[in-house]
């Protein structure tokens, strides 16, 4: 009974020891991984878009009233009453979806082109942004900013192979990036992400040995050229006293002291800078 608990205890079978030594040998190496941040859908990271919702200056008369010859001639207050300033918020994102437009519409009364209702969703998307970082908790305000992303990259994704050049003169008018859904989503684990920072220490640690053995054979080459410049020498003495066939050629010596001093050469500029 005692021998089978013996084996039954964790910490005194074999298997259980190596799992520890390999568990103690992965805490050895310097090696920390985050999980990385989770970016909301609605982000400007996510949907690509470079720029917010501009400043509208909320002195401006309301889009209804700005062609209004008897707003025009009115008293400072009445016009004061006409203004932005004491309108909702929505006539400010109106007015503002509205500017944008006029950015990309082809004519006066262009109001069904794709490039229009393109610029008119990313309007309303980065006015949608601004009140989602206010409120972060209206799920409501989330679901349909979700969908209106999602609408204008469906019609990004049309135009783009419909015709290209539009495609790019749109996305620098609106100043924002095109960011195509991934062909397979791929879940981040730690798993998988531990392996490949392993893989990345274990090419540091190589390289970092590689340009050490670098350097010390760089640091023996002087002494190795002198070594073989003598062996040469002698082998070539050798061969002319015996009488043998000579194999060593006197161009070959040379070559090796020409390279020892230009080494030599080399290392006193660089010790004199």
């Amino acid at each position: 009974m005692n021998n089978v608990r013996t084996l039954l205890t964790p910490y005194h079978t074999p298997l259980a020891n190596f799992l520890y030594r390999s568990y103690a040998f992965k805490s050895d190496l310097k090696i920390k991984w985050v999980r990385p941040q989770k970016i909301p859908c609605y982000k400007p990271e996510k949907t690509g878009d470079l720029e917010g919702a501009s400043q509208i200056d909320r002195k401006q008369v309301l889009l209804d009233f700005k062609e209004s010859k008897e707003l025009s001639t009115a008293d400072d207050n009445v016009k004061k009453l006409f203004s932005l300033e004491f309108a909702p918020h929505k006539h400010t994102n109106r007015l503002y979806v509205h500017e944008f437009v006029d950015k990309v519409k082809r004519h006066e009364y262009d109001v069904a082109s794709i490039e229009v209702k393109i610029a008119k969703w990313t309007g309303v998307i980065r006015a949608l942004q601004e009140c989602m970082e206010r409120f972060p908790r209206n799920k409501k305000l989330k679901v349909n900013l979700k969908e209106l992303i999602d609408k204008r990259k469906k019609h990004l994704k049309y135009l783009r192979r419909w015709d290209y050049k539009r495609f790019e003169w749109l996305l620098e008018r609106i100043n924002m990036v095109y960011k195509p859904p991934p062909n397979e989503f791929h879940w981040v684990t730690r798993r998988e992400s531990l392996k490949k920072l392993t893989d990345q220490h274990c090419e540091k640690i190589r390289e970092e040995r590689i340009n050490q053995y670098r350097q010390q054979l760089e640091h023996e080459q002087p002494a190795f050229l002198e070594e073989k410049i003598r062996t040469l020498q002698f082998i070539r003495n050798e061969q002319k006293e015996c009488g043998a066939e000579v194999t060593v050629a006197q161009e070959e010596i040379d070559g090796c002291r020409k390279l020892l001093e230009d080494l030599k050469l080399k290392r006193e500029d660089v010790k004199m800078k």
